[in-house]
C-alpha cells in the first residue's frame, strides 16, 4: 500500500461518522484484517493496543478517524472493549468507500437552494448551466459510458431509457440478481451527478424540488467493472474502455463522454502504460475522457490515467463559493506536478446525490443519508461527474466538436481561484456562460501519444487482487493469461480487441466464464447473499421495466453464466483509487 494515500487521508479535515458492528472473534488464532475507529481520533492509544496485542497496524484513515490493522483473532474482542477504541469491523466491509461518504447529521432541514453541495446549486449556481437549460442543451441525445460498480434503478434513473445497460465485466457477473447492479454504491452516485432525472421532471433552473443531474437529459451507459467492495483490475478496465470504443457507435448508441472515476497510484509514464493507452484510444476515437484526479491530497501527483495528458483530469474544490473565486481546492484532491497537473476543479466536497438503498455505501455510512434518497460524498469522483454532465452539454451544443475542441473551451471559459495554486487548480472553475460565448476554437493537442507497450502489473501500481492466498500480479490478466502489449495495443488501435464476446484473444461470455482465473481456482457460481438486498430494498415502484429492457445487451455476446463476487479479498482499486 501506498505511504502517500496514508499521509493525504490523515490531512483530511472532513471525518465520517461510521456505525458498524461488532466483529465475531473466530475460535482459531489466524490473523485476521480489521478496521479500527479510534473513541479520539489521532490518538496514539488504539495504535499501542494493537501492538500490545500482537497485531500489527496498516493504513492511517484520517477520513474515518481510524486506520487498518492486522490482529491475531483472539484477540479483537480485548481491541473492540478497549475505551480507546469505538468500534472493530472486518476491513473488507469498509476499505472500500471513495474518498469519503459525509456525516449529513449536521445538515439540518436540507435545501437544494441554498446547500453549496447539492447538484442543482453546483449545476446552476456554480459551474452556470441555466442558460444551457433554457435554450434547450441538456445533453439529450448523448450516452455517457460510466465504467464503475455499476447503477441501480432509483428514483432519478428510473426514465424509460435512462440507463442502458452494456457488458457486465465485473466478479458478480454470474449473479442473475446484480448483474449490471450497483451493490457497491459508487456508480449509482456518480450517474445521478450526471445525468440523474426524476420522472418528467421539468429541465430548468427555478425547478430545485426534483432531482435534476448536470445534463439531465443525457443517457447513461452503464458498464460495471466492481463488485460490492469496489473490487476490479485494471485488465478489466482496460477490456472496458475498449468495449466502449468499439461500440460507441452500434446498436443506436452515441457514445460522446466517458467517466473514470477511479485510478491506480501507478508510477509508470503514460507514455508506455496500458491504461493510458486505453484511454488515448477512446480520446481519439472522439470520446470526450473525464478522469478523477485522485484524493491523495495537494501534494500528490495525478492518479493513472489522469496522468495523460490528453483526458481532462478533474480535482475538487472545498464547496461552491467560488463566485468572485472564494473557496479553497480541497485538502483531498491531488494538484498534480508541473509536468502534468489537473485541468479544472469544481466542487467534490460533500456532494448529494443519488442514495443506493442496500449497497455497500448505504450499509456501513448509514449517518450519509439525507431525506431518505440522497446520500452525501465526497471525492474527486463526484468532480469528474460534474464535468462529464458539462461535456455532455457542450457535445449537444457542438456536435462536431472534437475532444481537443470539449478540453479547450471548458479550460477557457473556467475562472481562476484566487491563492490557489495553478497546479492545483488548472484553469480553474468552469463557467457555462462563458463558455457558451466562446467560439470553438481550432485546436489540437500535441503531447506524444502512449504506446501502451509498459508493464500491465506497473500500471496497477501497489493494488493487487487477492484470492484463496494467490494474488493476481506480474504480466497477466485476471484468467492468468499473459499480456501481450503489443498484440493488445495493435488491436486496441484497430477496434478489434472485441470479438464477439472474446477480448484479447478470452472469452468472456457463455460457460467459458465458468473456467479458471490466476489463482487456478474454478470461478464461482454463486453470488453473495447479504440480507441487505433482500426484503423491501428493491420492491415495489422503484424497478421500471423500460429502464432496464432490450438494450441491455443481454444477446449472445453476454449471456450465459459468469463471475461471482463472494471469494475476491479487496485488495485492489482500494478506497483511494475510486476518486
Amino acid at each position: 500500500m501506498s505511504s502517500r494515500w496514508s499521509s493525504s487521508f490523515a490531512a483530511l479535515a472532513l471525518v465520517v461518522s461510521v456505525a458498524v458492528p461488532a466483529l465475531a472473534v473466530p475460535t482459531t488464532t489466524d490473523d485476521v484484517s480489521v478496521l479500527v475507529i479510534e473513541a479520539v481520533p489521532s490518538s496514539a492509544d488504539a495504535e499501542a493496543l494493537v501492538e500490545r496485542l500482537g497485531g500489527t497496524v496498516g493504513l492511517e484513515l484520517g477520513l474515518v478517524g481510524g486506520f487498518s490493522a492486522t490482529v491475531p483473532s483472539d484477540a479483537v474482542d480485548a481491541l473492540a472493549a478497549d475505551p480507546a477504541v469505538a468500534s472493530v469491523s472486518p476491513n473488507e466491509r469498509l476499505a472500500l468507500s471513495t474518498a469519503g461518504w459525509d456525516d449529513a447529521s449536521k445538515i439540518k432541514n436540507y435545501n437544494p437552494n441554498t446547500y453549496e453541495g447539492s447538484v442543482f446549486r453546483i449545476a446552476t449556481g456554480i459551474v452556470q448551466v441555466a442558460d444551457y437549460w433554457t435554450k434547450g442543451y441538456t445533453g439529450a441525445g448523448v450516452d455517457v459510458a460510466l465504467i464503475d460498480s455499476g447503477v441501480v434503478g432509483v428514483p432519478g434513473l428510473t426514465q424509460p431509457g435512462k440507463v442502458l445497460n452494456g457488458p457486465d465485466l465485473s466478479f458478480e457477473s454470474q449473479s442473475d440478481k446484480f448483474r449490471h447492479l450497483d451493490t457497491f454504491g459508487h456508480g449509482t452516485h456518480m450517474a445521478g451527478i450526471i445525468a440523474g432525472r426524476d420522472n418528467n421532471a421539468a429541465i430548468s433552473s427555478t425547478n430545485s424540488s426534483e432531482f435534476l443531474g448536470v445534463a439531465p437529459g443525457a443517457r447513461i451507459v452503464n458498464v460495471k467493472v466492481a463488485d460490492r467492495n469496489g473490487a476490479t483490475d485494471v485488465s478489466q478496465v482496460i477490456a472496458a474502455i475498449d468495449w466502449v470504443v468499439q461500440n460507441r457507435n452500434k446498436h443506436g448508441l452515441n457514445i460522446r463522454v466517458l467517466n473514470l472515476s477511479f485510478g491506480t497510484d501507478s508510477s509508470q509514464s503514460y507514455l508506455v502504460d496500458p491504461l493510458a493507452f486505453a484511454v488515448e484510444q477512446a480520446w481519439k476515437a472522439g470520446i470526450v475522457v473525464v478522469v478523477a484526479a485522485g484524493n491523495d491530497g495537494n501534494s500528490s501527483a495525478l492518479r493513472n490515467p489522469a496522468t495523460d495528458p490528453f483526458v481532462i483530469a478533474v480535482g475538487s474544490t472545498t464547496s461552491g463559493k467560488t463566485r468572485p473565486g472564494v473557496s479553497d481546492v480541497a485538502p483531498f484532491s491531488n494538484c498534480g506536478t508541473a509536468a502534468r497537473s489537473v485541468d479544472v476543479v469544481v466542487p467534490g466536497q460533500s456532494v448529494v446525490s443519488l442514495r443506493n438503498p442496500g449497497s455497500t455505501a448505504d450499509t456501513n455510512f448509514p449517518n450519509a443519508t439525507i431525506s431518505g434518497r440522497y446520500f452525501l460524498g465526497s471525492g474527486t469522483s463526484q468532480s469528474a461527474a460534474v464535468v462529464s454532465g458539462l461535456a455532455a452539454l457542450l457535445v449537444q451544443e457542438r456536435p462536431q466538436a472534437s475532444p481537443d475542441q470539449v478540453k479547450k473551451l471548458l479550460m477557457l471559459g473556467s475562472t481562476s481561484i484566487s491563492k490557489a495554486s495553478a497546479l492545483c487548480q488548472g484553469a480553474g472553475l468552469p463557467d457555462m456562460g462563458r463558455t457558451q460565448r466562446e467560439t470553438t476554437p481550432l485546436f489540437t493537442q500535441t503531447f506524444l501519444p502512449s504506446s501502451g507497450l509498459g508493464s500491465l502489473d506497473a500500471s496497477r501500481g501497489s493494488e493487487r487482487l487477492e484470492t484463496d492466498g494467490v494474488i493476481l500480479d506480474g504480466e497477466r490478466d485476471i484468467f492468468g493469461v499473459t499480456w501481450d502489449g503489443t498484440s493488445w495495443s495493435t488491436a486496441a488501435a484497430m477496434g478489434t480487441s472485441w470479438s464477439g464476446g472474446d477480448w484479447n484473444g478470452t472469452s468472456w461470455s457463455g460457460t467459458s466464464w465458468s473456467g479458471t482465473s490466476w489463482s487456478g481456482t474454478s470461478w464461482s457460481g454463486t453470488s453473495w447473499s447479504g440480507t441487505s438486498w433482500s426484503g423491501t430494498s428493491w420492491s415495489g415502484t422503484s424497478w421500471s421495466d423500460m429502464a432496464w429492457s432490450g438494450t441491455s445487451w443481454s444477446g449472445t455476446s453476454w449471456s450465459g453464466t459468469s463471475w461471482s463476487g463472494t471469494s475476491w479479498s479487496s485488495k485492489a482499486w482500494l478506497g483511494q483509487s475510486w476518486g
